[in-house]
């Protein structure tokens, strides 16, 4: 049986301003949980579909966001880690901190859920054998941070090199090169991790076959419906549609985000516009015969 998954990073709005070497201003910071979040888990519940929430353990210092976990954990969605802090630069942390950054998020969740995570995500898509190495160490299942997209790699490339001309210093960094070579279907990472091994179970984000296009929330909620479709069409042949999200796929301009807009387009789509074309790849993949499941349980099926 063919499978599909939803997953979500709830990267706080205050991460995008430090992608585009802003200070974060404005009435908005906390829109993903105060608003982004109730939107997804309602969209998901009239898809018929669950979700894997990559959490940023250091957002649940705040009793709401912590009230907004636990209850999207009641109602079965799977809750695991985007680090202790989201930091662009955890490839380059000592091991030491990169043991905290992982160990200390999934302690965090586990206080909020019950249930330490099985899943992380790294920010910025940037990997390493260490992280590798630590996620062993600290009894996570899985990883879904490989991103081997030229399109996606050369970009940030060029958003940073631009912001570097006009002084403007982002937080983000850029990965390896060699993650373009990686597997864009699931497989057990290696050593280097863009080699198959047998390490824990990677499932790398979505792309399709060989011009690797990515196909994530970002792109979709620009390309519309009917190009969103193609895409997920392309696909039909791989066992895993890994479909990952941004909590601002389900915010636009009108939820405080003006500061944004000049620098983050997808913030430019109307909120109904976005929704409609995930809905739509959602409705393709359906019709593929995938059956939607938490990405936890693709590891339990796919890596038994």
């Amino acid at each position: 049986m063919k499978l599909a998954s939803v997953n979500v990073d709830l990267d706080e709005i205050p991460n995008y301003f430090a992608i585009h070497g802003l200070t974060p201003a404005g009435p908005a910071m906390s829109a993903v949980y105060d608003r982004a979040v109730a939107r997804m888990v309602d969209w998901a519940s009239a898809m018929k579909l669950p979700l894997t929430l990559f959490t940023v353990a250091s957002d649940l210092s705040r009793a709401e966001n912590r009230r907004v976990i636990a209850d999207a954990a009641r109602r079965g969605h799977e809750i695991a880690s985007h680090t202790l802090d989201h930091r662009y630069d955890l490839v380059r942390l000592s091991y030491a901190d990169i043991c905290t950054q992982i160990d200390d998020a999934a302690s965090l969740i586990h206080a909020v859920t019950g249930e330490r995570p099985r899943g992380f995500r790294a920010p910025g898509y940037t990997f390493s054998d260490e992280i590798a190495r630590v996620l062993l160490e600290t009894g996570h299942a899985y990883d879904s941070s490989v991103f081997g997209c030229p399109a996606y790699y050369m970009a940030k490339a060029l958003v940073m090199a631009s912001y570097s001309l006009i002084g403007r210093k982002s937080h983000s960094i850029m990965g390896e090169p060699e993650v373009l070579l990686a597997p864009r279907t699931p497989y057990r990472l290696g050593t280097p991790y863009w080699r198959e091994g047998q390490g824990i179970p990677e499932f790398p984000i979505q792309v399709t076959p060989r011009i690797r296009m990515p196909i994530i929330g970002t792109n979709v909620t620009l390309w519309g419906e009917k190009f969103a479709r193609r895409a997920a069409a392309s696909c039909a042949d791989d066992a895993l549609f890994n479909f990952e999200l941004h909590g601002i796929d389900f915010l636009d301009a009108d939820d405080d985000l003006e500061a944004l807009r000049a620098h983050q387009p997808d913030v430019r789509v109307p909120r109904a516009k976005k929704l409609s074309a995930l809905s739509a790849v959602v409705e393709e993949l359906r019709g593929q015969g995938r059956s939607f499941v938490r990405l936890d349980e693709v590891e339990a099926r796919l890596f038994p």
